[in-house]
């Protein structure tokens, strides 16, 4: 099941936060570059100072303790009213107030 998301994602692009059971860090916002057999090689950067690094390791399968990756992003350029809210949800399928 790991093997297949990490492919999924690998084929994306997507960004995801891996967390390496052996080393116990996480890595933020990584992309999976490759797959091959047990090793998975994963691309990120790294913010130091005024330096920016990029990395690209290669991790086993069996170190990779869990994998998340963001749902949704909402752009903080939008303004609030454009946002939906439970107001603009139809009367039938709204909570009852409290």
């Amino acid at each position: 099941m790991l093997h297949r998301k990490l492919a999924q994602f690998c084929a994306e692009q997507r960004p995801v936060w891996i967390y390496l059971s052996d080393q116990q860090c996480w890595i933020e916002q990584a992309l999976v570059v490759e797959i091959e057999g047990e090793t998975v090689t994963i691309r990120y950067d790294e913010q130091d100072d005024d330096e920016r690094q990029t990395w690209e390791i290669s991790v086993r399968l069996q170190a990779i303790g869990a994998v998340s990756t963001r749902l949704a992003r909402v752009s903080m350029s939008t303004a609030a009213e454009d946002l939906p809210t439970t107001g603009d949800c139809p009367e039938a399928e709204r909570l009852g107030q409290s």
